[in-house]
């Protein structure tokens, strides 16, 4: 390598150490523009159909935007945050239910369960206690990060701050992202951030129809099965929704326990309730909805989710999937095709050699012959 190549390497090198300095703001950066996206998307619409310019497009996609705003604060949020309240109360009950239920068990096993003692198996709390402490160190400070609400509103104001500003002018701030990039390779990479966007969008609509039908489908069984607060409990599945994996399960926890405060019937109802409910979801609606969207296999979604949520808390792992895709794109378009995929001088040379020793009209020559 010469010195050139070792001194942009070591720039590199100091440019992704000053990132991780500053990774949260990197992390509300990339939300921002995975939101402008799909604002901007709205501004095109109106822009092409309605001709209009495009500062009357973006104030009317922010007027809307204001608009779902007032309206979910002023008649979704109030409900959701006092049964939501509620929820918090009753699912420490029904966890004292469950231990109740296990140590009665451990206690008098019923005939029909095979002959062993029971008194050797770890206490129910104790392997909730290990199961939480895993939990934890995957994680890392999830709870602490939200129980400060002073920390949220600041970085929620920044995000609306950053999300305005880009999509006043989008243009301006790619074109400054692609000046980043060698002259030679500024095409390409517009291209790229082209299937990246392109690939978000999907992402964003398939997602966003995906939670809407787990809600619905939820509050409707909920309310079928007469659990109480049904509505937060489908508003919770809608929005853990958006995390794959490990979203379905943790939006099922409040459900059961309460529905353990009425019959362990009524929870087993409900898990069956939450399978069918994924199962719809990931077999028949997903692949409709998302047929355009970018396939990630399910080891590698898994393995993304753990990695940034390990490495950038729990703001990473709500943002797991798209960075994921956008990785996967990058990594699909720059590395795959213009460097593995590209021939090489021997490739070449190979080719030339054959063209030489078998000139084009050989064959023809041979079928004469």
């Amino acid at each position: 390598m010469k010195l050139t190549d070792w001194l942009n390497l070591a720039a590199l090198g100091i440019a992704l150490v000053i990132l991780w300095q500053f990774r949260q703001i990197v992390l509300l950066i990339f939300a921002a523009v995975v939101i402008t996206i799909a604002l901007n998307s709205l501004v095109r619409f109106f822009s092409r159909v309605y001709g209009w310019p495009r500062q009357r497009s973006v104030l009317v996609t922010a007027a809307l935007v204001l608009l779902g705003g007032v309206i979910f604060l002023g008649l979704v949020l109030p409900l959701f945050v006092s049964q939501f309240q509620q929820l918090l109360l009753l699912t420490p009950k029904g966890f004292d239910r469950l231990g109740e239920w296990f140590d009665a068990f451990q206690a008098s096993p019923p005939d029909w369960f095979p002959d062993q003692d029971l008194r050797l198996l770890p206490a129910l709390p104790d392997l909730l206690r290990q199961a939480t402490s895993i939990g934890s160190t995957v994680f890392g400070n999830f709870l602490t990060f939200f129980s400060s609400s002073v920390a949220i509103l600041l970085q929620l104001l920044l995000l609306l701050v950053l999300t305005l500003m880009m999509l006043a002018n989008p243009t301006a701030y790619r074109q400054l992202l692609l000046r980043m990039f060698p002259s030679s390779y500024r095409r390409r990479a517009d291209e790229i951030l082209t299937k990246c966007e392109r690939s978000l969008m999907f992402w964003l609509g398939g997602v966003a129809l995906n939670s809407m039908f787990v809600a619905m489908i939820s509050f409707t069984g909920l309310v079928l099965l007469k659990v109480p607060y049904a509505f937060a409990h489908a508003v919770l599945a809608g929005l853990f929704n958006f995390i794959p994996n490990l979203g379905p399960a943790l939006s099922a926890v409040f459900p059961v326990f309460v529905a353990l405060l009425q019959s362990p019937g009524t929870a087993l109802a409900v898990i069956v309730l939450y399978v069918l409910i994924q199962n719809v979801e990931s077999y028949w609606f997903a692949p409709m909805v998302m047929q355009k969207q970018v396939a990630l296999l399910p080891a590698a979604t898994l393995i993304s989710q753990i990695f940034f949520a390990t490495f950038l808390g729990p703001l990473g792992l709500v943002l797991a999937l798209p960075l994921a895709v956008v990785c996967k794109t990058w990594i699909e378009e720059a590395w795959i095709v213009d460097v593995l995929d590209k021939p090489t001088d021997y490739q070449l040379s190979l080719d030339v050699e054959t063209e030489t020793v078998m000139p084009p009209d050989y064959e023809l020559s041979q079928s004469e012959s």
